[in-house]
């Protein structure tokens, strides 16, 4: 397996073939865009207030029943309560006039025993007004997205498994019919409960789509195509899914029918299973070696080269013998990789919390809530195209600091734009969603670069897994906008910028070579750092290059 590369070098580095696989694999990533954030607008409150029941009421008391409030400065009607709607039935009756014969101050208000009145002037409904999701119920609305980000937990934990046993093609497809079938019912959904439930199956299968097409991708493709791939491909394409969410939702605002059409798209990519093929690398290790053959020798007729009469030798597909496995427990055995760990598993919940709340914040926004999201996904394209070419010259612990510090930093500053200014905040919050991208696309393949070979996954496994509580807490972050608009703000920018500068006593890895073993993992700076280890040889003198990170860059977000 360790020669295949090499046995599979005529093919060439570029090609039809490639190229083909390269587009056909990608397009799988647009559905997961458009499928992760619709909670934005399906899970969106409206503007509401109590409903008035049909009841001899005149005119001016019907006007004046709803109290008004202070929230955030501003003087705006209560959501949850109104005044006692007996008394007020008998002030209007006996003809006195509110604010002239009654003040209503003194009167005692009540909750909206008759539900809720909602504008539909942007939404026509959803699973707010559906099933009140307000005031008291309003935590129901964080919970629906928190059980999105839990299905990304469990998909990650057992996709991986899944492909290795059943192959990379299949759990694509089968993840991409599960993603289908799980939106499709939820549209259905008769209760929130069936809602939440139907939308962690929703979550595991487009985490598992992500991550078998990205591992599939990784695997199929050449080393040159796979730089492309895992650097821009699959991010860019997963912006364009994001950027046509704002405009499905825009045509469609009945989330029973949105979340149908978006189920419906899955259709497309039924003839992709007959162009797009599995994995020869996972197939040698089943030894299924003609099956592997077979498609090399298909993409050599596609390339136009000619293919050798054996590609793979049976010497070189032998039981290898078994090498020491590494978990989790060696992690915490060494004070050098635990300090790592620990600092390593901040900067990815900070991360998450940061991007994800921003990315849910958006139907919160002033303004159109459909360009809101727009623009959101808009500013990623840019930051995936900068951090990739950032990342060939730039020392990664600068760069990631930097770009936390800028996302957390404005994430501070936006609540001291005053009101009037609602466009300059807006700016605010895409340059601060575009530190978090940058970020993101960064603290991959940085993590990647400081553990061992034979600590890699282990360690990308735990922070994929902090990751995702960090992704389950960002909907609560932005609920405590519903107490204080600039409280989620403060909790965000204070843990980024704290989490940039615990990012500078992580160790550099720029020109440095890939550690194979765990006496050759570098020593992080400050207390953590134990007794200074002699330099090792490595591979040689010679800075790695991109194009050799890539193949560890094997998880996504």
């Amino acid at each position: 397996m360790g020669d295949y590369d090499e046995d599979t070098a005529f093919l060439g580095q570029t090609g039809p073939y490639f190229w083909t696989t390269f587009f056909l694999l990608n397009t799988v990533f647009v559905s997961t865009g458009f499928n992760g954030l619709y909670i934005v607008f399906v899970g969106a409150a409206p503007k509401h207030h109590c409903l008035i029941p049909d009841v001899n009421l005149t005119e001016e008391w019907r006007n004046a029943i709803i109290p008004f409030t202070i929230v955030d400065g501003e003087e705006v009607q209560s959501q949850c309560s109104r005044y006692r709607l007996d008394v007020v039935r008998n002030l209007s009756a006996e003809g006195f006039i509110p604010g002239r014969d009654v003040n209503l101050t003194n009167l005692e208000q009540e909750g909206c025993l008759n539900g809720w009145n909602y504008s539909k002037e942007i939404y026509q409904s959803n699973i707010v007004t559906e099933w009140d999701l307000v005031c008291d119920n309003q935590w129901k609305v964080p919970f629906a997205s928190s059980t999105l980000f839990v299905g990304y937990l469990v998909g990650s934990l057992i996709s991986g498994q899944l492909s290795d046993r059943f192959g990379r093609k299949k759990v694509v497809f089968i993840s991409l019919a599960a993603q289908c079938v799980s939106v499709l019912l939820q549209s259905f959904s008769h209760s929130w409960r069936m809602f939440c439930i139907m939308f962690l199956f929703v979550g595991a299968s487009q985490i598992s789509i992500y991550i078998s097409a990205f591992v599939l991708g990784t695997e199929v493709l050449s080393k040159t195509m796979r730089v492309l791939f895992t650097t821009l491909g699959a991010f860019l394409f997963y912006c364009i899914g994001y950027m046509t969410l704002p405009w499905i939702a825009y045509g469609i605002r009945e989330w029973r029918t949105l979340l149908a059409v978006l189920s419906a798209t899955a259709v497309v990519y039924i003839p992709l299973w007959w162009f797009i093929p599995e994995s020869p690398r996972w197939l040698i290790t089943q030894g299924r070696v003609k099956e592997a053959e077979v498609i090399v020798r298909y993409a050599a007729r596609k390339n136009k080269v000619e293919a050798p009469p054996v590609i793979f030798k049976k010497s070189e597909h032998q039981a290898m013998p078994p090498n020491k496995t590494y978990t989790m427990l060696d992690v915490l055995k060494s004070r050098n990789i635990r300090c790592i760990t620990l600092m390593c598993l901040l900067l990815w919940m900070a991360i998450n919390i940061g991007y994800f709340g921003l990315s849910l914040n958006t139907s919160n926004l002033s303004g159109n809530p459909f360009m809101n999201c727009f623009l959101s996904a808009t500013t990623e394209v840019p930051a995936y195209v900068v951090s990739t070419w950032l990342l060939k010259k730039c020392p990664r612990r600068v760069l990631l600091s930097s770009f936390l510090a800028i996302g957390g930093g404005v994430l501070l500053l936006i609540q001291f734009i005053p009101d009037t200014l609602q466009s300059v905040a807006l700016a605010l919050e895409m340059t601060g969603k575009f530190g978090f991208t940058m970020a993101f696309s960064i603290v991959y393949i940085y993590t990647a670069e400081i553990y061992p070979t034979v600590l890699r996954n282990v360690g990308m496994g735990m922070c994929s897994s902090a990751a995702r509580i960090g992704s389950i807490t960002a909907p609560y972050v932005i609920y405590l906008g519903t107490y204080n608009k600039v409280l989620p703000y403060i909790l965000m920018g204070s843990l980024t910028i704290a989490s940039s500068v615990v990012n500078f006593f992580l160790p550099e890895t720029l020109n440095k070579d890939l550690p194979e073993t765990v006496e050759q993992m570098q020593e992080c700076l400050g207390l953590c750092s134990g007794p200074k280890k002699k330099k090792y040889a490595g591979r040689g003198n010679s800075p790695i290059q991109h194009e050799d990170k890539s193949d560890v860059q094997t998880l996504t977000p």
